[in-house]
């Protein structure tokens, strides 16, 4: 075989392997171009309101309906994690140049055994791009949601949650927002009937007391 060949076989081999590392370096690429494609065929204008995150985000099908008159982008994508979003803000978020941006991560994060400080630096780096990119853009950070299934852990989620609260505090433009107490009952404990059957998603009713804790951040 010539050396040309060789060094062609080289090459090709390389790339394809390059290839499939990025792809598997790089999960949720093919859904946020997915969502990137669908928000630019329906159509949208900067200076909205950017809804994004997991699947809490991706699965409120009322959240149009619920704030009305108000231009809204939603881009939560299922199953993320704070890293992910990081990855992926400029397709998200930053591209739309919003005036406003709600942010559920840290709940798959939590359950899949992150620790509470690397969460915080992945949030506090994505804060930190999309001030830079505008310092007047409002960051809401949403709080973990007390899920009967991830229930087991509810002490690493009320850890996150006092953090993002602290967090907030200490920024300018950055608020908290809680979603946990809304869903709880009178003893402390998760409500099951707010949820579907994995116990993890919220259902119709569900979103309608999470939609109530929002009102407040969607009157300026």
């Amino acid at each position: 075989m010539k050396i040309s060949q060789i060094l062609f076989l080289f090459f090709l081999v390389f790339f394809v392997k390059a290839e499939v590392l990025f792809a598997q370096v790089v999960p949720f690429e093919q859904e946020v171009k997915a969502i990137s494609e669908r928000i630019d065929n329906a159509g949208w204008e900067p200076g909205g309101i950017v809804f994004t995150g997991s699947s809490s985000i991706r699965f409120w099908q009322s959240l149009k309906e619920e704030f009305p008159n108000r231009n809204i982008i939603n881009t939560g994508f299922g199953g993320s994690k704070a890293s992910d979003l990081e990855k992926h803000l400029f397709p998200l978020v930053i591209r739309f140049e919003p005036k406003k941006v709600f942010i559920y991560e840290g709940d798959n994060d939590i359950w899949a055994d992150v620790n509470v400080s690397q969460i915080m630096e992945s949030l506090d780096n994505i804060v930190s791009r999309i001030q830079v990119i505008n310092p007047y853009t409002e960051v809401v950070l949403i709080s973990a949601k007390p899920s009967p299934s991830r229930w087991s852990k509810k002490e690493n989620y009320v850890i996150l949650n006092q953090m993002m609260a602290q967090y907030a505090q200490s920024k300018e433009q950055v608020e908290f927002l809680s979603v946990w107490d809304v869903l709880l009952d009178e003893n402390g404990n998760p409500r099951p009937e707010l949820y579907i059957q994995d116990q993890l998603h919220l259902n119709a009713e569900g979103y309608k007391l999470w939609s109530g804790a929002f009102r407040p951040f969607m009157k300026n």
